[in-house]
């Protein structure tokens, strides 16, 4: 589920197709996407072994420790590119606004935490060349925990709910 206002676009990232704009100002610590409508996980070596499961696995994302979700129906949320210096921070299928996103901004992920541990996109970052390998889960799950903590830390006295 997306919570801020928003539209699908053209990319500003070269490139990247389709992208996911805010349509309204999100304050930095606030979460744009949150997890729904997840009826089933996979681990991972299930969809390596299923020719079917494979066929979707273009359209998959890492939640946690080795499962993933199948998303071939596209959900907006599967609108969120890819940057190493991303304005979204992917967190346990959480997407939080890492700092205030005024309206018009395109949002961002680092997909290394949304991948399998060692395998690769298809292709590579945009901005640098490099190519965007998918974090092991302890380095995924330390990495936008303490991230979060920080953010959190850092805006929590100005917007408390």
């Amino acid at each position: 589920m997306i919570l801020p206002r928003y539209h699908i676009a053209d990319s500003a990232i070269p490139g990247a197709g389709k992208g996911l704009f805010l349509d309204e100002t999100v304050a930095a610590g606030r979460i744009i996407t949150a997890p729904d409508g997840i009826d089933r996980t996979y681990r991972h070596a299930d969809i390596h072994a299923s020719a079917e499961l494979m066929a979707q696995f273009h359209a998959s994302a890492r939640w946690f420790e080795d499962r993933y979700t199948l998303s071939p129906d596209w959900p907006d949320e599967c609108y969120i590119n890819h940057s190493f210096q991303p304005n979204g921070l992917w967190h346990l299928g959480f997407v939080f606004a890492l700092t205030e996103l005024p309206p018009g901004t395109e949002i961002t992920v680092d997909y290394r935490h949304l991948l399998p541990p060692g395998e690769s996109e298809d292709f590579a970052d945009s901005a640098t060349g490099e190519t965007i390998t998918g974090f092991s889960w302890s380095e995924s799950l330390a990495g936008s925990t303490r991230a979060l903590a920080e953010l959190l830390d850092s805006s929590h006295a100005d917007r408390d709910v």
